[in-house]
C-alpha cells in the first residue's frame, strides 16, 4: 500500500500547480471586474467586425480567388512542416524515406505547376 501512496504523492505537485493556476486566473478576472470603469454607452454596445460598423444586411460575398491563396499557403505550410524535421534527421532515416519525401515534394510540385498554368498565381 505504501507504493500506491508514493505514486499518488507524485501527482500532488501537479494538483497544486493546477489549483494555483485556477485561483490565479480567477483572481485576475475578479480584480479586472472590480477595477475597470463601467460606463456602457450605445457606441460601446454596438457590435462590429474588424472595426467596421454593421451597415445593411449581414450577407456579403467574397471572391473565390482568395480561397485559392489560402489553399496554396496551407500546401506550402504543410510542406515546410514536413520538410524541416525530415531534413534534420535525414542521415538517420535511410534512403526509403528519401524516396517517400521525393514523392511528397513531387505532389507539391504538381500542385504548384497546376496553379501556375491556370494563372492563379497572377495578381491581375
Amino acid at each position: 500500500m505504501l507504493a500506491m501512496s508514493d505514486y499518488l504523492a507524485s501527482y500532488a505537485s501537479v494538483a497544486v500547480i493546477l489549483i494555483v493556476g485556477v485561483l490565479l486566473a480567477a483572481g485576475m478576472l475578479g480584480a479586472n471586474r472590480l477595477l475597470r470603469p463601467q460606463q456602457p454607452t450605445a457606441a460601446k454596445l454596438l457590435t462590429y467586425e474588424s472595426g467596421v460598423d454593421p451597415v445593411g444586411q449581414g450577407w456579403a460575398q467574397s471572391n473565390v480567388r482568395y480561397l485559392v491563396y489560402v489553399y496554396l499557403y496551407v500546401i506550402f505550410a504543410v510542406d515546410a512542416v514536413f520538410l524541416f524535421p525530415w531534413a534534420v534527421v535525414f542521415v538517420a532515416i535511410g534512403w526509403a524515406a528519401v524516396v517517400e519525401m521525393a514523392v511528397f515534394v513531387g505532389f507539391i510540385a504538381v500542385g504548384l505547376v497546376y496553379a501556375w498554368r491556370t494563372g492563379v498565381l497572377r495578381w491581375t
